[in-house]
């Protein structure tokens, strides 16, 4: 049987290379860069632990710590602290601790009387058209009152997606909201039924999910998968063809061509644009290319406890526009898991940049350190400067689901219809947390199996363990 290619060595290309080899299906993961790990990379110097990219897992699936376990990280794996749980918003220039209960949404100074009062008109409001592509903004306005969105989504939406509310789509970037609209009519009352739902599907919601990370990171996770897979994976291979070939594909990287019987593209919207494929079933992807992917920056900053009078008791602050500050949030990094700094020192990780200000983004590191310096003197009361400072930069970040992304993400479904043997799975289409990019990954090994089993192209039988994909 000829391997599987996967295209991208990121976490959804070496989750679903390590499920297709554990099936007994031979892999092959092109991987254009020196590294594994996509946006994954930790950084460990001078005792402070800084993620460049995400700093943890939401473990929304059963697939998650299923994966852990296969990959023998059990005793690695670290589950964020609960007395971190607290969620700030910033409001009038000082961050402010989100309610955890009815109760407590009561008596929050978060949201003006009026806006508490306009909440209790949500059940009542009429469902949007199920087929339009309305925006987080006008959806939010719609449904809970301007200053919900102001002060709140707009915050979040900064946090997730380091975009902007008027220009992403809600059925395409949280399309669980969506679907509760439309399911019941009202948000208030779905979230209570979709509780029950969840339950029945062994899923867990985002906001409920507990946060994982492992001792030295979560670059354990993808070194390992790496380490797993070994020669399966080439480094330094950017695929510069895939053409049809009889019932399989043929690659060409490096130069060299190779057959494979099923390809996998898991790596970006943009390379997907620009990749060359000699297929006449396929469509044009020329489309992804307009996927907006705007500069984000990290700026992890290391100080004295006693530098930083809030108690960072918590998971980190979001920050809206509306509030005037330079930075898109912060992670209190060292609150959350153990290991992140050394005694009597705390990690902060800020974000910079995005949809909302691409061009601080692109600031120099010391200049960027400066400014992230100044919000949190202000957010936090920190007084000197940082005992550690570490940057790093994405020039295309996160991909924007837009209004209009619904008509890309047709366009990869129908490739996948005409083009039997070609998958497309990754965070440009099946959601951009790393739970969902794992999750997707073993969905989409789960359809490459079925599709060889069609083909009569796998004698490999299916694991105990593996009976899920």
């Amino acid at each position: 049987m000829r391997s599987v290619a996967v295209i991208g060595g990121g976490i959804t290309g070496l989750t679903a290379a390590w499920r297709l080899s554990r099936h007994g299906i031979p892999v092959t993961i092109y991987e254009a860069s020196d590294r594994t790990g996509g946006v994954i990379r930790t950084v460990r110097q001078d005792g402070f632990l800084a993620e460049c990219g995400p700093n943890s897992i939401l473990e929304t699936s059963p697939k998650i710590p299923a994966l852990i376990k296969e990959l023998g990280l059990d005793s690695r794996r670290l589950y964020s602290d609960p007395a971190a749980e607290n969620r700030y918003l910033v409001r009038n220039g000082r961050p402010i601790a989100m309610p955890g209960s009815p109760g407590g949404f009561l008596t929050t100074r978060l949201f003006s009387t009026r806006a508490k009062l306009r909440l209790l008109r949500e059940p009542f409001i009429g469902r949007g058209p199920a087929d339009r592509e309305e925006s987080i903004a006008e959806f939010v306005t719609r449904r809970l009152g301007r200053e919900f969105l102001d002060h709140a989504i707009d915050a979040l939406v900064a946090g997730v997606y380091a975009g902007e509310p008027a220009r992403l789509s809600v059925k395409e970037a949280f399309p669980k909201l969506h679907a509760l609209e439309q399911k019941h009519g009202s948000l208030i009352v779905g979230q209570v039924l979709g509780a029950r739902e969840r339950k029945r599907r062994a899923e867990v919601s985002k906001q409920a999910a507990k946060k994982l990370s492992f001792d030295e990171g979560l670059q354990v996770l993808t070194d390992t998968l790496h380490a797993a897979l070994g020669r399966d994976v080439q480094l330094g291979s950017p695929v510069e063809l895939v053409s049809a070939s009889g019932n399989g594909w043929r690659i060409l990287s490096n130069g060299q061509s190779r057959e494979h019987s099923a390809v996998l593209y898991a790596g970006t919207a943009g390379g997907l644009a620009r990749l060359r494929i000699a297929d006449h079933r396929l469509p044009s992807f020329a489309p992804l290319a307009q996927v907006e992917h705007p500069p984000v920056a990290s700026v992890v900053l290391g100080f004295r406890r006693e530098q930083v009078a809030h108690p960072l008791n918590g998971f980190g602050m979001l920050i809206p526009r509306v509030e005037g500050f330079n930075i898109l949030g912060t992670i209190f990094s060292s609150s959350l898991f153990p290991g992140r700094a050394p005694e009597g020192h705390v990690t902060l990780t800020s974000y910079v940049g995005g949809a909302r200000q691409p061009e601080l983004a692109l600031r120099d590191p010391d200049s960027l350190a400066d400014l992230t310096l100044h919000d949190l003197h202000k957010l936090l009361g920190i007084t000197g400067r940082p005992v550690f400072q570490h940057h790093c930069l994405y020039r295309q970040a996160i991909p924007q689901y837009n209004v209009g992304f619904g008509a890309i993400r047709e366009l990869m479904k129908r490739a996948e219809l005409t083009s039997p043997g070609f998958f497309l799975a990754g965070h440009y289409r099946n959601g951009i947390s790393l739970g969902d990019s794992i999750v997707a990954a073993d969905d989409v090994a789960g359809r490459i199996i079925r599709h060889l089993s069609s083909q009569g192209d796998s004698e490999s039988h299916t694991p105990a363990n593996l009976a899920a994909a």
